[in-house]
């Protein structure tokens, strides 16, 4: 039996679609079908049932996934650790948005490199695009602030980050001791807002979280950096809503300070994503627990 067939095979089934499963190999979808077709006419019977949504194993599907799939892992860690040995290292291909993957993935995992392993970023701002990245093989691990939906791919959850808003002193000054508690988000409206994108994600989700409401205003700065919209911030062009990570220095120093202390504030979430079965891999597993282990002080 050809070894190809069989690791198409297992492509699929993981996968749980044909086109997920060309993606993670890199051939065309008929090309996988073909394959899955050969395979079937060998064993004389099918192994999926084709849906509205990707395929879902026959009994003999199942049966030869449960026994195939551990034997081709196996000699994928084989032929892995045979080139740890000849190259001395490993390359981990990581992708996550930048200022995370700069600030706090790559710092993490700098001790790694003295073990041998070597590092490789993308700086992805999409979470679908970085996902499908991952589960098409471009990446090895993806920080993403979404859990993928499914598909190939296993999540872990990182870490939760704070948002706080922010203005550099002298806005603060303008609105006065003690009057954003009463007045809230319509005190803040005579201010300019700084953000990463025109749609105002970061003080849209604190506005809804904190006011219960929407911003009325535009975006004075649009800078698709959050450490660019810190020193716009700190610079006076306005306000800014900024993981408290990304901001502490500045608020330490009094560079800028905080508007206000809700008593629930605005959280998002990290996932750590790798593609099902590759956390087998030495290299990947390292790099997965070391992020990990880093998060439980983020």
């Amino acid at each position: 039996m050809d070894l190809a067939l069989l690791r198409t095979f297992v492509a699929v089934h993981r996968a749980g679609s044909f086109t997920r499963a060309a993606a993670l190999l890199g051939l065309s979808q008929p090309a996988v079908t073909s394959q899955i077709r050969a395979l079937e006419r060998q064993l004389g019977r099918p192994l999926f049932l084709r849906r509205a949504r990707g395929v879902t194993p026959t009994s003999a599907g199942a049966e030869l996934a449960h026994r195939a799939a551990p034997h081709l892992d196996a000699l994928v860690d084989i032929v892995e650790a045979g080139l740890d040995q000849e190259s001395g290292a490993r390359t981990l291909h990581l992708a996550g948005p930048p200022e995370f993957t700069s600030l706090r993935a790559l710092p993490a995992l700098t001790p790694l490199l003295s073990q041998g392993l070597a590092l490789r970023s993308t700086f992805a701002v999409d979470t679908e695009d970085t996902l499908a990245g991952l589960a098409a093989g471009h990446h090895d691990l993806a920080i993403t602030t979404a859990r993928p939906r499914g598909g190939p791919l296993t999540s872990t959850t990182l870490c939760d980050e704070e948002h706080v808003l922010i203005a550099a002193p002298r806005w603060a000054g303008r609105l006065g001791p003690g009057a954003l508690p009463h007045k809230g988000s319509v005190l803040l409206e005579q201010l300019p807002v700084v953000e990463v994108h025109e749609s105002l994600p970061l003080v849209s989700r604190y506005w809804a979280t904190v006011f219960d409401s929407r911003p009325a205003a535009s975006a004075a700065v649009i800078a698709p950096d959050l450490r660019a919209v810190l020193e716009s911030t700190a610079a006076g062009a306005g306000l800014a809503v900024l993981p408290r990570y990304l901001c502490e220095s500045a608020l330490e120093r009094g560079e800028v300070v905080a508007l206000l202390d809700p008593p629930v504030p605005p959280l998002r979430t990290y996932f750590l994503n790798a593609r099902t079965g590759t956390l087998g891999l030495p290299h990947i597993a390292r790099a997965h627990e070391w992020l990990v282990r880093a998060a439980v002080d983020w």
